[in-house]
């Protein structure tokens, strides 16, 4: 190999060297690890976030309660806003069985924090389904807002509907938003809560042959923002010396 190429490979070796002694890592202590959180994204960096709800139940016969809810926000929305849409169906028309399954305990699942999801069945051939989705993506603008659906929910308002499958209940509260269904006929209750930095979904069975879904999902949007220009000069500088190589 000509003496060029060993001076140009060394020189790699060198500047490769010195960025990973600069990138060393240290410890960082507890008092600033506490200061971190909720800056894991530079600021501006979210340029669209949104909330989707859904909560459904069916019993045996068909029957069906359930609403759904969304909010979608972007810089230059004025302020969030939830809106909610309640829908029912109706079964073959023969009335469910009366519950009969007992659950006991779990008073101190309401009072957690973070994510909290469980279900709790006291009845044959129930499903029960709870699911947490996160969509994050990265584009250059935020995509275009989405023609609200249903009623507005304002704080303190409690927005209600009913079927033959039973009562649910979406209400602003605690500084979010909860989902709450009571099916008829002692056959249980579902409910699914977002607010204060966490996420509950919970659902107790106590008849037979229930499906019961909750489901949110996060969509967030951040802005693709390059490199910049002196970064790229960063980088590309230090293989200047092998375009004379022919490299």
């Amino acid at each position: 190999m000509k003496t060029s190429y060993w001076l140009a490979a060394a020189c790699l070796v060198a500047s490769t060297s010195g960025f990973a002694n600069g990138f060393k890592p240290i410890e960082i202590k507890d008092q600033e690890l506490a200061e971190l959180r909720g800056r894991y994204v530079m600021p501006g960096r979210i340029i669209s976030f949104g909330v989707v709800m859904n909560s459904t139940w069916r019993n045996a016969s068909g029957d069906l309660i359930g609403a759904s809810t969304s909010m979608q926000i972007q810089a230059a929305t004025v302020k969030p806003e939830f809106y909610v849409s309640t829908y029912s169906h109706s079964g073959n028309g023969a009335p469910a069985e009366q519950g009969t399954g007992s659950v006991v305990g779990g008073a101190g699942l309401a009072s957690t924090q973070g994510i909290n999801q469980s279900v709790r069945a006291a009845g044959d051939g129930n499903s029960a389904y709870n699911n947490i989705a996160i969509d994050v993506k990265e584009a250059s603008r935020a995509p275009a807002l989405v023609p609200n659906q249903g009623q507005a929910l304002m704080a303190g308002q409690t927005i209600t509907g009913s079927s033959a499958a039973g009562s649910i209940a979406v209400s602003a509260t605690n500084g979010g938003v909860q989902m709450a269904i009571q099916a008829n006929n002692n056959q249980g209750s579902a409910i699914q809560q977002v607010a204060q930095g966490g996420l509950l979904q919970n659902t107790r069975l106590l008849g037979n042959s229930n499906m019961v879904s909750n489901l949110t999902q996060l969509n967030v949007v951040l802005n693709n923002n390059g490199p910049t220009v002196g970064a790229l000069d960063c980088n590309l500088n230090q293989l200047t010396a092998l375009r004379s190589l022919g490299y």
